[in-house]
Order: C-alpha cells, then structure tokens, then sequence
C-alpha cells in the first residue's frame, strides 16, 4: 500500500507563535530553517513559494511537513551525528603520556615538537593513530605551543618572598611613594613581528646593520602612572648621577612622604658616591626583573613603536624614542595599567 504523501502541516501540533519561540531557540541553522518552512505554511504561505524562499525541493519541504505532523516541534530538531569511534581512547593512555608532556627527559628528549610526540606514540605506546589525533589529544590534555621564558638559576627565593611582602606593605601605606626604575636599549635595525603571508610569497623587512642604538633611563609610579626618562648614550655611575640630579628637580620633594626608588643591583645604582637628593633607594632581590613593572613598559614601547621600524641616522632613532616616550607620560592612565604592581 503506497503511503499518501503529506501536503499540510497539521495546526494541533504547534502555533506559529510556538513555533517562532523555538525558532529563536534553535540549536543549529538547520533547525530554524525547517522551523521557518513549517511556520509559513501554516501562516497561509503557498508552499511553492516556500519551497523558492528556502532554496529546497518540493520533496523536501514534504519530508518536514511529514516530520511535523509525526513529531511535532521537536521532529524537526536536527541532532549531531556521531562521528566513527575511536580506535584508541585517551582515557587509557593519559597517565603515561602527561607527566612524558612535561619532563621530555623521561623519554630521552629535550623538548617535544608534533612529530616526535606522534612518532612517541606509535613506537614507544604501539598505538595506532594519525597526527592529527595526537594533536587533537595534546589540546585536550591543555597543552598549547609556548615559548619558554628564560628563568635565572641564581634567584633566591626566600629574598623574592620577603621583599613581595614587605613590597605589598609599601604599596598600601598613604605614606610612602613607589618608583620603579630601570635602563632599557633601543635598535635602530627593525624587529619583525609575526604576520599572515600566503604561501609562496615572502615578506621581506629592510634592516641596515649599522648598530644604530640609544639608552633610556627612567623611573615609574605605578600607582599614579607617572614616568620620568632620559635618553642617553650610555649608563655609567656619572651617567646616573645626572639622572638623578634631573629627577630630583622634576620630581619635587613631599612632606612626609617617603619618596623610595626601587631598581635592580646594576654596579652604577650602588656606587658609594652617588647622591641622592630626597629619594630613598631600595633595591631588588638579585635576578628579579620580573618584579620590576617598567621592564613591561619597556616591552610595551618597543612593541609599540618599534616593530618593523627603521633608523636611518641616529637622529631619527631618537626622534621616534622621544615620541613613544612622550605618549606614555601624555597617558598616565595608560601607562599605569601597563606597569600596576602584581601580587
């Protein structure tokens, strides 16, 4: 016996306006789309014009209308189709491939790229499986390509402890006000940055290669955002002592409070000789820029305004430095955020 073929959708299963409520919650285009097609006709739409609107077959529109009226709303929901199972689940190799993930020693490497950790898995794990499978369970295990840090081996934690301490009582106490400060050198040769390129086609960026180069000196007040910098040639004891005697006229005294210059064990910022005016030096445990907040200023600039940039002539190296300097003393917002003190 041939089944009639369905011509109209049936009204008791849902209203249009039932129908436009899970239009709106459709989990996919596909759902909405036959959501749509069913509402239409049921608004007194011809189904011919349906059928143009929605770019579909007339056996098509059929098959939802047949879909409809078994099911209703919910016949129309298109669900996921499960892909073909795995052959091997992580699940039953996780705990020996992430402690090899992190210490690469343990299988005789140094560092991990996605072709050694696939050839690790097939030869040392005999699991079958392609490379795109192993990189799929690398992201699933959390593990993304990141470059490493260079950490000093000299660092003595204890000290780093005790100064984060003591430096969050700094931070808080209305009486005492915090500077950073630190020497940071600038190239006039270009430093590229990533970008996308179409394959086959090379980008290329113009250097020179005549060592074009300037020192900064200068001092931050994360709390305010406030900087204060010199561009000089070089740093030695005399160097920083002018700096200081420039600083000490620009950065006037404050009753009662502690004006504390915090910087790095450099040999000129301990000098004996040096003078420092109403300024209080504090120094940082040795080896730890990281808790330096003007070395991610120093960054920020270089990022920001010398990425891809020439100098063809010293005076243009400095020109370009005094305007990035500039807009980060016009911005001391800006500048604050970029250099907050992190617990």
């Amino acid at each position: 016996m041939l089944r009639t073929p369905e011509r109209h959708p049936n009204p008791e299963n849902a209203t249009p306006e039932e129908l436009r409520v899970a239009m709106e919650a459709a989990p996919n285009k596909r759902s909405y789309i036959r959501l749509n097609a069913i509402r239409s006709l049921l608004l007194g739409i011809p189904r011919v014009t349906v059928r143009e609107q929605f770019c579909r077959t007339d056996r098509m529109v059929r098959l939802w209308i047949e879909l409809f009226n078994r099911g209703g709303i919910d016949a129309l929901i298109t669900r996921p189709k499960p892909g073909r199972p795995r052959k091997v689940k992580l699940e039953r190799v996780r705990d020996l491939l992430v402690p090899v993930l992190e210490n690469p020693a343990q299988a005789g490497q140094v560092y991990w790229t996605g072709v050694k950790i696939h050839g690790y898995l097939k030869e040392q794990l005999a699991l079958e499986l392609g490379y795109r499978t192993a990189i799929r369970w690398l992201h699933e295990l959390n593990f993304h390509l990141r470059v490493p840090q260079p950490w000093p081996e000299r660092q003595n934690e204890q000290e780093r402890q005790a100064f984060l301490g003591e430096l969050q009582v700094l931070a808080h106490d209305p009486k005492v006000e915090l500077w950073f400060g630190d020497e940071c050198g600038v190239e006039g040769d270009p430093r590229p940055r990533r970008r996308w390129v179409q394959p086959g086609k090379r980008r290329t960026v113009p250097y020179l290669g005549d060592h074009i180069r300037q020192n900064v000196i200068g001092f931050v007040a994360p709390q305010s955002g406030q900087l204060f910098s010199l561009i000089v040639d070089g740093v030695d004891t005399d160097v920083f002592q002018f700096f200081l005697d420039e600083m000490a006229n620009a950065v006037p005294r404050k009753e009662g409070i502690r004006q504390l210059l915090i910087l790095d064990n450099a040999s000129w910022h301990k000098a004996s000789r040096l003078h420092w005016h109403h300024f209080e030096p504090k120094f940082l445990p040795g080896y730890s820029p990281d808790f330096n907040p003007i070395e991610r200023l120093w960054l920020r600039l270089k990022a920001d305004w010398f990425w891809d940039f020439i100098a063809r002539n010293p005076e243009e190296l400095t020109q370009r430095l005094c305007t990035a300097l500039k807009s980060f003393i016009d911005q001391p917002a800006k500048t604050a955020s970029i250099c907050s003190i992190r617990k």
